[in-house]
Parts: C-alpha cells; sequence; structure tokens
C-alpha cells in the first residue's frame, strides 16, 4: 500500500491571527475539560508535587475538603491549553502569564470552561511579522465558581506572514 500524497491535502489554518483580534472582544472557548482523579494523580507525580492535599484523599478530608484537591497548577495548564486554538495556535513565542489568581477548589470530575478577553493588542516593534496580544482569561467550574483568572501574552503572527487567506 503506497502512502498519501499529502501535498494535495489543502492547509487548513486554524486559529487567529493579529488582525482577527481586537480590544474587548471575546472568547468563549468551546471546549470544556473534566479533571479527572486520574489526570490529578498524574499531574502530581510527574511534576513531583507531592503536597498531601494532592495526593492523600483522606488528609484533604481532614483538612474540610471533600475529595484530594486539583493541584491548582494543573489547572491553570489546563485552562491555558483550552485557550489555544482561539487564541495562539496560530504561532508565536509565548511571553508570559501575569496577574494569576486561584479561587475556588478544583476536585476531581470538575468540568472547567473558560472565557477570554483581549485586553492589549499592538504591534511588535522587533518582529514585523507578528503583534503582540494580550488576553485576560477566567476560568469557572460547572457551578459557575471561578476557580482561577490570570492575562497571557503572546506574540501572534500576522496574516501577511502566511500564504494564501485564513480559512476556518
Amino acid at each position: 500500500m503506497s502512502e498519501p500524497d499529502f501535498s494535495t491535502f489543502p492547509l487548513w489554518e486554524r486559529g487567529n491571527q493579529f488582525e482577527d483580534f481586537e480590544v474587548d472582544q471575546v472568547f468563549e472557548h468551546h471546549w470544556g475539560r473534566t479533571l479527572t482523579a486520574g489526570d490529578a494523580m498524574l499531574f502530581s507525580s510527574i511534576a513531583l508535587r507531592y503536597c498531601p492535599l494532592y495526593v492523600n484523599a483522606e488528609y484533604a478530608k481532614s483538612e474540610g475538603h471533600r475529595d484530594r484537591v486539583v493541584d491548582p497548577m494543573l489547572v491553570l495548564a489546563t485552562v491555558i491549553g483550552l485557550s489555544v486554538e482561539d487564541l495562539s495556535e496560530v504561532g508565536g513565542p509565548f511571553l508570559g502569564v501575569n496577574e494569576v489568581e486561584f479561587g475556588a477548589y478544583v476536585y476531581p470530575n470538575d468540568t472547567i470552561t473558560c472565557v477570554s478577553e483581549v485586553i492589549d493588542k499592538r504591534e511588535s516593534a522587533s518582529r514585523p511579522d507578528t503583534g503582540i496580544v494580550t488576553w485576560g482569561t477566567c476560568a469557572k467550574n460547572q457551578s459557575g465558581d471561578v476557580v482561577v483568572k490570570y492575562q497571557r501574552t503572546n506574540f501572534v503572527a500576522k496574516r501577511s506572514r502566511h500564504d494564501g487567506p485564513h480559512q476556518r
């Protein structure tokens, strides 16, 4: 059986480019993510984050929690991941996360959703083929409680950097 000729497949760009963003624009990220006990334990293990609240159910209950607490860093990483398709999938270096505020605890089987808003957009002085965009993101659990808020900044590719029209 021969390999398919991938050069015959059309390139379908995903995500938004610099020109697609406007200050105050809101993105309701369509993905949600249910964090499982397995996700939480794997993250704690591979990140060497052995806080008893994250790995010991009985300890967490003795401290007033209903179950083990999901490591807030896993929550933050998950929410950033949920926003990538809309905000930064086109590419450009990640410049940082600021003003992170953790809210309600997240427990195994909680489902997280998030919304982002463009809070700043500017040309890059050093990279003419990119701009710089900052978004504010707020994530909530299935009960509507805020679990994390933060600002994230990226270089974002301009449309002129790519051949052909942006397709969705």
